[in-house]
């Protein structure tokens, strides 16, 4: 079967915008086109994130509004949402498309503006985040995200011992690769003390323990992998995987397992025929510190319970044996939802070619990108090669 890979790349920074939708992705989609050294002509669909432009916007057909304007009107283009997972979710149709011989080439990527340029407040951004969350149970008692995610890493500390210091250590070391990151929300370092002495947002999790709200936009561009011989640097798709869980959280038989990301975990490595212990490097959703530890432990870089030590410890340092969103991960180079997921792919994209400057991962060939939506409801997980 015919394999993907992809051949462009780019994003803007993630932070605070005044562009409007269209034309962030705009400027990620152009840039992308000059990284590959491809134009419109040579696009055959659009695959396009998505989560919240109806909510925050009132803008919800937007696929064809921001085609028309990068010169793909008239081409197939499809908008996808899937909470923070929407972008994910859009690479892996895209991938999936080009494997099967459906299109050669598909742009795909995603933005979202969350910021308070959007004209709402935090309070309001946040009952729309929440709206990703169960229906029935958990909005109407006011549970939102960060209450979500503080309960998963309750039942983590409880099971594990897993501790408020380590949960801090992540924060430190995205900061720290934040700095390094041009495209980063947060580019200043903090420490343990300053996580610890940060007001509670919902216990375990202090302010310092949270992402942003960003706006932000990426794209790539996939095509098949006899058609990159073509290119310049192309990274090959190895696999994608894709599962989802039970919603809402009181139905799960294990919360802190997080089980649809280590199905989609095993699906991605499966299909690229190797296993965590091969990969030089992971960005994964870290919406929240502990949900970075959860994830690291779902992808297979540690058993159960060591993810927070392995954090105290300095392994998932961008010097670690096991490194860890060297991009600064959501916590500091920001959460544009439906653009994080691409960007994940981005990131990896710059290791794998060896261009990602500071934060380059000395010797990188294959790395995964862990990005889940929801109630860690649904996740796709890629594994990523650099080409041979």
């Amino acid at each position: 079967m015919t394999r993907a890979s992809v051949v462009g790349a780019d994003m803007t920074t993630f932070g605070v915008h005044e562009r409007t939708l269209t034309e962030l992705f705009a400027t990620a989609a152009l840039g992308a086109y000059d990284d590959a050294g491809v134009g419109p002509d040579d696009i055959d669909a659009l695959y396009f994130g998505n989560a919240m432009g109806g909510q925050t916007e009132n803008d919800t057909h937007l696929a064809p509004a921001v085609a028309a304007q990068i010169g793909l009107a008239g081409i197939p283009c499809q908008r996808f949402e899937d909470a923070c997972a929407t972008s994910s979710n859009a690479f892996k149709n895209a991938v999936e498309a080009v494997e099967a011989g459906v299109h050669d080439t598909v742009l795909v990527g995603g933005v979202e503006r969350c910021t308070p340029e959007t004209g709402l407040g935090t309070g309001e951004m946040t009952r729309i985040f929440a709206s990703a969350s169960d229906r029935y149970y958990e909005q109407p008692t006011g549970l939102t995200f960060p209450g979500v995610f503080a309960l998963l890493t309750k039942r983590h500390m409880h099971e594990y011992g897993t501790t408020e210091e380590q949960l801090a250590h992540v924060a430190v070391k995205n900061h720290a690769n934040g700095t390094r990151n041009p495209n980063a929300h947060f580019g200043k370092e903090i420490t343990v003390e300053d996580v610890l002495d940060s007001p509670v947002v919902a216990d375990p999790f202090r302010l310092m323990d949270c992402c942003p709200f960003s706006d932000g936009a990426s794209a790539v561009i996939v095509t098949s992998d006899e058609n990159a011989d073509s290119f310049d640097n192309p990274v090959d798709v190895g696999g994608v995987g894709h599962a989802t869980d039970i919603v809402p959280l009181s139905a799960k038989p294990v919360v802190q397992a997080t089980q649809a990301a280590r199905d989609a975990a095993s699906q991605a490595y499966e299909q690229a025929e190797t296993s965590a212990d091969e990969m030089d490097f992971a960005e994964v959703h870290d919406c929240f510190t502990g949900a970075e530890v959860m994830a690291s432990e779902a992808i297979g870089f540690f058993e159960d319970g060591e993810g927070g030590p392995a954090a105290a410890e300095g392994r998932t340092a961008i010097d670690g044996d096991r490194p860890i969103n060297p991009s600064g991960g959501l916590k500091a180079k920001g959460h544009p939802i439906g653009a994080t997921g691409t960007g994940q792919i981005v990131e990896l994209t710059e290791h794998l070619r060896n261009n990602a400057g500071e934060r380059q991962i000395d010797g990188a060939e294959r790395a995964v990108a862990h990005n889940l939506g929801g109630d860690a409801a649904t996740t796709v997980v890629t594994v990523m090669e650099a080409r041979e």
